[in-house]
């Protein structure tokens, strides 16, 4: 990939980080601690854009001559926004709302330089087949899905076994709209 700035990705997300790097760039990685949380009255589909352009205002003193990349993912079903679950009950929770119906995974991201920003998101609708409260637990018990937004990750057992298909990307479901971060970073060269 013929990127010539230096490219930071701000994320913890080793998905994201793998995505990235298979795409072809070359970028160092930060970190920072990023309050989460958004306004109550924000439009559940504007959440993980909202989210993004937090945590890319978070590093403004870190770019000097980079280009920064953030990005959120949020599951929403209905009006619902599902975070990451806290622990086995949550994300079996989670996992019963989603299943059996489907669901949009939302990922926000922002592409920012010293001069100019750009935010932009990405929905792929998902479809749930009928899972069996035996199959929740053993995806849940098995594979610990708490730093994944929607208790899943469409790369692991459940998404092979329990997804019917998809409408849209299945790398903004992984965590990352690649497709469309290529598109933008074409601004940024």
């Amino acid at each position: 990939m013929s990127f010539n700035r230096h490219l930071i990705l701000a994320s913890k997300s080793p998905r994201r980080q793998q995505l990235l790097k298979e795409a072809g760039y070359q970028f160092e990685v930060l970190t920072k601690e990023v309050d989460e949380s958004f306004p109550d009255d924000l439009d559940p589909k504007d959440v993980a854009a909202y989210l993004s352009r937090k945590k890319a205002d978070a590093f403004s003193d870190e770019i000097n001559d980079s280009v920064l990349i953030t990005a959120d993912t949020v599951v929403k079903v209905g009006k619902t926004i599902l975070n990451k679950p806290a622990d086995e009950n949550e994300a079996f929770e989670m996992l019963s709302l989603l299943n059996n119906r489907s669901h949009e995974v939302i990922t926000g991201f922002t592409i920012k330089d010293k001069s100019r920003q750009v935010t932009k998101s990405c929905t792929t609708i998902v479809h749930f087949r009928n899972l069996t409260d035996d199959e929740l637990w053993h995806y849940i018990k098995t594979y610990k899905p708490f730093d994944k937004a929607g208790a899943y990750g469409i790369q692991e057992w459940i998404g092979m076994v329990g997804i019917d298909k998809i409408e849209g990307s299945y790398f903004n479901v992984v965590g990352l709209p690649v497709h469309a971060i290529a598109e933008a970073l074409k601004d940024f060269n």
